[in-house]
Order: structure tokens, then C-alpha cells, then sequence
């Protein structure tokens, strides 16, 4: 080949097989997400600052806000709380300590729960933080307001029985699930907002 001539690539030649169509979800056919988790669009758009402090408010963990936040957009709200589980799931020890140093019991009862069952709570609540060093943490998400109490109540003692090693665990895995709730109810405020 002489110096002058240009080389250059062969152009493809049309294929008689059409390439494979791209599977697309259903779901990001028939629209944005967005429209059921508006609040979803705020989050993802929100400065980096902004996002870490709505994450903060979740989970009190630093690392895990930051690395949520970072992992930023997500396509919906299912994406954005399987990023949070597997941030809680990898928090060391002195995150966790961050996380749990944050929280604060806090169900205190409805109007109509009676004076006595206030006094088990708190004493209850005060063996728990004394026993384990961090306030007592439950997800009552699963369960209707009036069952709330005896819930609480039966939870404390029988986590009052657990070792510290087992009560952590037991611990970090009610933070993991108060983050997702925390997640879903903020986003909806968002959406309100």
C-alpha cells in the first residue's frame, strides 16, 4: 500500500437479521415512576447537601447518608430503599453507634392508654437504654395503632433478655427497617411539600 493511500474501515454491511429488540421494563414504559413517588424527582434533583440532610433525618449515620445519597438518581422508590438496606447493612460498628446514639424512643402512648401502662413503658425503656447503651427500637409498621403498645411493651421484654452482641443485631436490623419507612413517609411529605 503506497503512502498516500488513506486507510480506512469498511463500512458494515446491512445485516439480512435485525438486532434484538432492547428489553424494556413495563414499567418505564408506561411512564416515570415520579408519578407515583413525586416526592422520588425532589430527592434525586436535590443539591448533594440537601439530600444528605433528608437522609440524615432516615438514618443518623453519616457513612450511610452519604452513600446513599451519592448512588443517586434512582429510577424509583424500590432502587432508592434496596440502596438503603445494603448501606445498613454495611455500617461498622462505630457507625452503627452513630445511628443508635441518634434515636430516641419514641412511642409514648395514645390519649386514651392508661397511667399504668405509661409507668411499664418508661421503666421498661430505662432498663432497656440502661442495659444496652441506645434508645429501644421497633418498627410498628406491620401492625394497627391499638396493638402498638402491647407490641412495645412485649418487645422490651424480650429484648431486655438478649447479650449485647445479639441485642446490636436485633438493633441494627429495627434501623434498617425505621430507615425504609422513614424514606417512604419523607418522600411523600415531599411530594406535599
Amino acid at each position: 500500500m503506497a503512502a498516500s493511500e488513506e486507510r480506512t474501515l469498511p463500512s458494515p454491511s446491512p445485516s439480512p437479521i435485525a438486532p434484538p429488540a432492547l428489553a424494556i421494563p413495563k414499567q418505564a414504559q408506561t411512564g416515570s415512576t415520579a408519578a407515583m413517588h413525586p416526592g422520588l424527582d425532589h430527592f434525586n434533583a436535590a443539591p448533594p447537601d440537601e439530600a444528605r440532610a433528608f437522609l440524615l433525618d432516615c438514618c443518623a449515620s453519616e457513612r450511610w447518608a452519604q452513600r446513599v445519597a451519592e448512588h443517586r438518581p434512582y429510577p424509583d422508590l424500590d432502587a432508592l430503599l434496596a440502596a438503603a438496606d445494603e448501606a445498613g447493612y454495611d455500617l461498622g460498628p462505630a457507625d452503627l453507634d452513630e445511628a443508635l446514639a441518634a434515636e430516641e424512643s419514641e412511642y409514648a402512648g395514645s390519649g386514651d392508654t392508661p397511667q399504668s401502662a405509661l409507668t411499664a413503658l418508661r421503666a421498661a425503656h430505662a432498663a432497656y437504654e440502661a442495659k444496652f447503651g441506645h434508645a429501644f427500637l421497633l418498627s410498628l409498621d406491620a401492625f394497627h395503632d391499638d396493638e402498638h403498645l402491647d407490641q412495645v411493651l412485649a418487645g422490651l421484654r424480650t429484648r431486655l433478655t438478649n447479650d449485647p452482641d445479639e441485642e446490636r443485631s436485633v438493633a441494627a436490623e429495627q434501623l434498617r427497617r425505621l430507615a425504609r419507612e422513614r424514606i417512604t413517609d419523607a418522600l411523600y411529605v415531599l411530594t406535599y411539600a
